[in-house]
């Protein structure tokens, strides 16, 4: 058997050597972000003593579309990718559509999710700065894992911050970033200024991804010869995240068909970007009309209820302020199982994207997310995450739809993680005791007020 033939079998004819940097092509560039000190547009020195240097220059920068992966992420990236396409025909013929539904599925790689995708490049540029420790935040813990097996890969040492209510909602997840040697806190925690801070203010507090980002960046900031790293929201992490989209167009390509409707459930903004940009450079470039819908939670609506504006992406403000839709950084989100969806605002590309009408978003209540999960574990055989049934609930409702109108449409979907991890969340389903959780216009208007 010839190498060629060999790596077709394995995959990797179908793994980027790039990845896509849509920022290069938008018409409307997204708005600088400030320096939280001068309100200056950032320079990529001015995130020097928080991130490795080559990722400060990838998150500014606007004009090159195309990065090089470089050869140690591209090796480690063969363990795993390229991850399947799937087409989903249980869900279909449960659903009666003449829809035809796709799932990009990135519960396959070693964490089982797709953060693993912006992990290791991530740990990879740290190392090659000579960094040896690591810091992060995490919501359901996705991220913590997929940070806590890069650092490891690439010798370095990671403390993780857990939203506190996810640390123990979801303690296996705390464990397996234990097992790849990670030291992970709930946050707040009395670690750090910011964390006693806010419990000072409120000694309850189950914490939120802005709080544990202000007491990762602190302790960066504090210790020696370490970086923070970030899961989501920042233009390098969907950059870094777009070779999900980028295999699925080769994919997609071979089923011979091509997506009208892209989806990812949203958080911050890097696995619906990573999934939707590749496609969405067709639209900007060759005038293509396929939809773009990001699907978040109810309870934490930036997207639909937010208001575009300047704001800082974590509680403290430590970071630079951002322009993007937000609930205000001060926002505390209900305590939903979809930890990693809990963040007040979205990253500046999508952001700047919505603003202009390239993509939608939708918010999809818990109950309804979990309905649309249990469909799918029974007809596709995968539990998938909290955070991903938000999306693939959004394609449930455009495949009904389809069948409405009898449009053989194509749905694709990013299926950016497993669910086995948060049965609790199922068994909470299942018993009846899962609730809905909402927030009002008004909430949202009183929160962004309060910081004013």
């Amino acid at each position: 058997m010839s190498k060629k033939q060999k790596r077709y079998l394995l995959g990797e004819d179908e793994i980027p050597t790039q990845w896509y940097n849509i920022q290069a092509d938008m018409v409307n560039k997204p708005l600088p972000p400030l320096h939280p000190a001068t309100r200056e547009a950032l320079k990529p020195e001015d995130l020097y003593p928080i991130f490795a240097r080559e990722l400060c220059h990838q998150e500014l920068d606007q004009e090159h579309a195309w990065i090089d992966i470089p050869e140690e992420v591209y090796d480690m990236y063969k363990y795993y990718r390229s991850t399947p396409l799937v087409r989903a025909y249980g869900l279909e013929e449960a659903l009666g559509t003449p829809a035809h539904i796709y799932f990009k599925n990135e519960s396959v790689s070693p964490v089982g999710s797709h953060k693993l995708n912006s992990a290791l490049p991530q740990a990879y540029y740290c190392k090659e700065e000579g960094v040896t420790n690591v810091t992060t935040e995490t919501g359901a813990g996705q991220w913590g894992c997929a940070l806590s097996y890069a650092a490891k890969a690439f010798g370095l040492e990671a403390a993780v911050y857990q939203v506190k209510i996810s640390y123990n909602q979801k303690p296996y997840r705390r464990s397996i970033m234990q097992t790849y040697g990670a030291q992970v806190t709930p946050s707040p925690s009395m670690s750090t200024r910011a964390g006693k801070d806010i419990l000072t203010r409120d000694p309850n507090n189950q914490g939120s991804l802005g709080t544990a980002i202000s007491e990762a960046i602190e302790l960066a900031r504090t210790t020696p010869n370490c970086k923070y790293t970030l899961g989501s929201v920042l233009s390098h992490v969907t950059l870094h995240q777009t070779i999900i989209g980028l295999e699925a167009e080769k994919q997609m390509e071979k089923a011979g068909e091509y997506p009208d409707i892209v989806i990812g459930c949203f958080g911050g903004g890097s696995n619906f970007g990573g999934i939707a940009f590749p496609f969405m450079r067709h639209n900007i470039k060759e005038g293509r009309t396929t939809r773009f819908i990001a699907a978040e939670p109810a309870s934490c609506p930036k997207l639909t209820r937010g208001q575009f504006r300047y704001d800082f992406g974590d509680v403290a403000g430590y970071t630079p302020l951002l322009p993007m839709y937000t609930l205000g950084h001060n926002f505390m989100p209900a305590n939903i199982h979809a930890g990693g969806l809990r963040y007040h605002g979205a990253g500046v590309i999508v952001s700047q994207l919505l603003k202009d009408g390239l993509m939608e978003a939708v918010d999809i209540k818990q109950l309804e997310s979990f309905e649309a999960g249990m469909l799918f574990a029974r007809t596709e055989g995968i539990v998938p995450a909290p955070e991903s049934c938000h999306a693939i609930a959004a394609a449930i409702n455009e495949a009904k739809k389809c069948k409405e109108t009898g449009e053989e449409k194509v749905i694709l979907f990013n299926l950016s993680g497993h669910g086995l991890i948060d049965m609790a969340a199922y068994d909470q389903y299942l018993s009846g005791s899962l609730q809905n959780f909402e927030v009002t216009d008004d909430d949202v208007q009183a929160n962004l007020d309060a910081i004013e």
